[in-house]
């Protein structure tokens, strides 16, 4: 199961006489099959390539990085399961998962452990449950959620919401943000319509949306299931924008979707096309290496291997308990720690701020209407 970045099978034979690499274990648990494969691989990817990139520049504090990789499977048990292989392979932190649903069990593991563990996921519950070993590497919805919601009110002037989520704990999360931001901006939920996890028909949830009046839908579902909805919502003609959070306007959902996710919009913490040089040459190394174009599931894996290495070399040694330490109040600066790509923060929680922006799918890339400040 644990594969490590340093060496190869035909150089392992005449290395074995020689005194052991240091090297730094890191366990990356991610979604490689089952219905999350797509976010998971891409993150998979994004952590892969960044610790290529540390170990090709001289590691760690001179140490190469052994990455691990353990397949969740998407299934929340055997995440639990991978997990603590990966601590009884002797990781120094973890990366992943990205599906919620798994987060909220196998985070108790590495919780016990005391193992540091930078995850995808973004349901508030996450960091909610005094987990001071959880960090997140892209934005809880109770912080993404306020800043779609003040846009659709003040840009959008939006008055009355038809809401579709997905009835996870990923979607609950969503679904309770974005009501409480309702409230907050006087919107009306003029239609409530959850749905089940890896869903392929939308049909009956569209023709409901089609029965109400709404001056816009917000969207909470998977990326595979948005993909599905918005095929079924271009099908049957449906006029209102329609809005969401990443996973609805995502670059895996427009791959899916095709000219369906046209006129799609959302917030989005992390977006590859938006004009920041270093973004843009993450972007282009990744699709020179992987033929395909990243989502923020890959550029979130990505950052978290830069913290991971950052973090470890301000602390000054490889150890769970320091790392995790440090990082709470902790700010990195894109200038001092350049494969973070943005300015950074996470407070005492794990939770994470930084600047973010408001896109629109056209002609299939996202094109960004607004920078949204932290919050």
């Amino acid at each position: 199961m644990f594969r490590t970045l340093i060496g190869t099978a035909a150089t392992a034979l005449a290395l074995s006489a020689l005194p052991a690499l240091a090297e730094i274990k890191i366990g990356s648990i991610a979604e490689l099959s089952g219905p999350g494969a797509a976010a998971g691989t891409n993150f998979r990817d994004g952590v892969k390539m960044g610790f290529e990139e540390i170990n090709a520049a001289g590691g760690v504090l001179g140490e190469q990085v052994a990455l691990g990789e353990y397949d969740s499977q998407t299934d929340p048990q055997v995440s639990r399961a991978m997990v603590q292989k990966a601590i009884d392979d002797g990781v120094v932190a973890l990366t992943g998962t990205v599906f919620s649903s798994s987060t909220v069990v196998n985070m108790l593991v590495a919780k016990q452990a005391g193992i540091p563990q930078f995850t995808g996921s973004e349901a508030p519950s996450i960091t909610s449950m005094n987990n001071p070993y959880i960090f997140r590497t892209a934005f809880g919805s109770q912080k993404g959620v306020p800043k779609m919601a003040k846009y659709m009110a003040d840009e959008m002037g939006v008055k009355k919401v038809a809401v579709v989520w997905a009835n996870t704990e990923f979607g609950k999360g969503g679904h309770s943000s974005f009501e409480k931001e309702a409230k907050n901006y006087g919107f009306e939920i003029v239609a409530d319509i959850p749905t089940e996890q890896a869903q392929n028909d939308f049909s009956a949830d569209v023709v409901k949306l089609k029965g109400v009046e709404a001056d816009a839908v917000f969207v909470y579902l998977t990326e595979e299931e948005s993909a599905r909805f918005l095929r079924e919502a271009r099908k049957q003609g449906v006029t209102q924008p329609l809005v969401g959070e990443t996973t609805l306007i995502g670059h895996k959902v427009i791959e899916l979707a095709g000219d369906a996710a046209n006129g799609a919009m959302g917030h989005v913490g992390l977006t590859p096309d938006a004009d920041i040089p270093a973004m843009t040459e993450m972007v282009e190394k990744f699709k020179a290496k992987y033929n395909y174009t990243p989502d923020h599931n890959a550029i979130k894996g990505y950052t978290a291997a830069y913290t991971i290495k950052c973090v470890t070399e301000l602390v000054g040694k490889a150890d769970s308990q320091a790392i995790a330490d440090k990082m709470h109040g902790l700010t990195l600066k894109a200038a001092d720690c350049p494969g973070v790509l943005m300015d950074v923060s996470w407070d005492d929680t794990g939770e994470m701020s930084r600047e973010s922006f408001f896109v629109e799918v056209k002609d299939g890339k996202q094109v960004v209407k607004a920078i949204l400040p932290p919050n």
